[in-house]
């Protein structure tokens, strides 16, 4: 297994270590003793999968106080932008974004602690995403910024977004409370 930082501290990239032969492929999609020595240390209480068509925008998510989540990410079947934007006010990277194609023929995943708002977009014809929480969904603590946020300036890589109504009447990033504040390693 191969982890990168990434360009904002707390995101991670995972290379999971695939073998593979003429019948397909296996790889450890978990293994809580190797993620926590590269820094992972997430007690995993909630296991979700989507799937989504071509276009489908889902995001900017976050949960806040005591329902603050981590997430680990990754591709099932299909393409997909992932896309975390650091909400860590006093951060360094506060207000930039991360963004990465996950795939089923990639295999990576990635670490998102909590303290960072997160969507995907969908680039193949349809995906199935799937993502290990680190806690309970909490609709009163659920929060959302608004994908098209001109501040943010994401390239979802989509022409005509599908976006639920309810991520379509998200905040703007500069209407976000102060729900996460940024603490160096």
């Amino acid at each position: 297994m191969e982890v990168k930082k990434t360009n904002i501290e707390g995101l991670l990239i995972i290379k999971p270590d695939v073998f593979g032969d003429d019948r397909g492929y296996f790889f450890e999609l978990y293994h809580k003793q190797r993620y926590k020595e590269f820094g992972i240390d997430a007690d995993f209480v909630q296991d979700n999968i989507s799937k989504s068509v071509k276009g489908t925008i889902r995001g900017l998510h976050y949960q806040v106080g005591d329902k603050a989540q981590g997430k680990l990410c990754q591709v099932i079947k299909g393409k997909v932008l992932d896309v975390a934007v650091d909400i860590r006010f006093d951060s360094p990277t506060f207000g930039k974004h991360f963004a990465i194609e996950l795939s089923e023929e990639n295999k990576i995943q990635v670490w998102i602690p909590p303290g960072f708002a997160h969507g995907f977009s969908v680039l193949s014809d349809d995906a199935i995403f799937s993502y290990k929480c680190t806690e309970y969904y909490s609709k009163e603590d659920e929060r959302a910024i608004l994908y098209n946020d001109p501040e943010l300036n994401i390239d979802w890589k989509v022409e005509n977004p599908i976006v639920s109504e309810k991520d379509l009447t998200a905040k703007l990033f500069k209407e976000i409370e102060r729900d996460f504040i940024y603490q160096p390693v």
